[in-house]
């Protein structure tokens, strides 16, 4: 049975999320339709990369995802097919594909070609669905789009190296539902350059010099309950993505607050960690 996915900026309270799957439905009643999400930040491409880049290997080959984020065509902003890693992704040429893709050359890239094109503020609902919906058919690329050779090229924030290998200097990458901050500093950057040596890092004022593989890791189970740790602490993770998340632990952004909001930590904010 085909997949296709659909990850937007459109939220839930307007006719738009629906019209999609109406869409996708009536030319196709069997193939299933996945919710990535449809909260990204406005226009925000580095946002919907995350995580999309995230969950799109869990799905299986052959899996097709639209992407409605910045997607209104234009002169510099196309209509793409990407064939990369055994997917299909169908969005804007806006920089977001090369984002999701990082490292790995897609096998194939395709200008849409469909004719009837429709030309208006609905792309997604107009032309992206006829396409992905061609594709789920087990049709082949190449009907639907013209070759092209090169994705628009757009880097996001990269950890620097500074002060003799002795400090990495990295940057907010992303915010979660639950206030948590995700670095772009990774697991294996970090094991790299630490050689066994202690560390702390920086967040404005606070520093931390332990990073656990779960949130609940810092707790001491031994201890009671009054004693131990646990809701509130300011912690650091490796998550699962691999990158340095900051979080409270069990923060709630209604409540007692996050590490974006205790901490008053934000999107591109800088974040330290030296070698001791």
């Amino acid at each position: 049975m085909a997949i296709i996915t659909l990850t937007t900026d459109f939220g839930t309270k307007d006719h738009s999320v629906g019209a999609v799957k109406g869409r996708i439905l009536s030319e196709m009643p069997a193939v299933t339709i996945v919710d990535i999400s449809h909260n990204i930040s406005p226009f925000n491409i580095l946002e919907a990369a995350y995580i999309l880049k995230n969950a799109y290997h869990q799905f299986p080959a052959g899996t097709i995802h639209i992407i409605g984020v910045d997607s209104e065509p234009s002169p510099e902003n196309k209509s793409l097919i990407v064939a990369l890693n055994g997917h299909y992704f169908i969005g804007g040429d806006n920089g977001i594909i090369s984002l999701i893709a990082e490292n790995n050359s897609p096998d194939n890239i395709a200008e849409f070609n469909v004719p009837n094109l429709v030309r208006n503020s609905f792309p997604v609902l107009n032309n992206f669905c006829v396409v992905a919906c061609h594709l789920a058919r087990g049709g082949k690329l190449e009907v639907v789009g013209k070759p092209i050779t090169k994705l628009k090229d757009v880097k996001d924030f990269e950890p620097r190296i500074t002060n003799n290998g002795n400090s990495i200097s990295g940057n907010i990458i992303y915010i979660d539902a639950y206030g948590n901050v995700v670095t772009n500093i990774s697991k294996t950057l970090f094991e790299a350059y630490r050689n066994g040596r202690e560390f702390e890092i920086i967040a404005r004022r606070e520093k931390l010099k332990k990073i656990y593989n779960s949130y609940n890791e810092f707790i001491d189970f031994d201890l009671s309950t009054n004693q131990r740790k646990g809701d509130g602490d300011f912690i650091a993770l490796f998550n699962t993505t691999g990158m340095i998340e900051l979080a409270i632990y069990k923060s709630n952004l209604q409540g007692a607050g996050s590490a974006a909001t205790l901490i008053g930590l934000k999107y591109q904010d800088l974040i330290t960690i030296n070698f001791l």
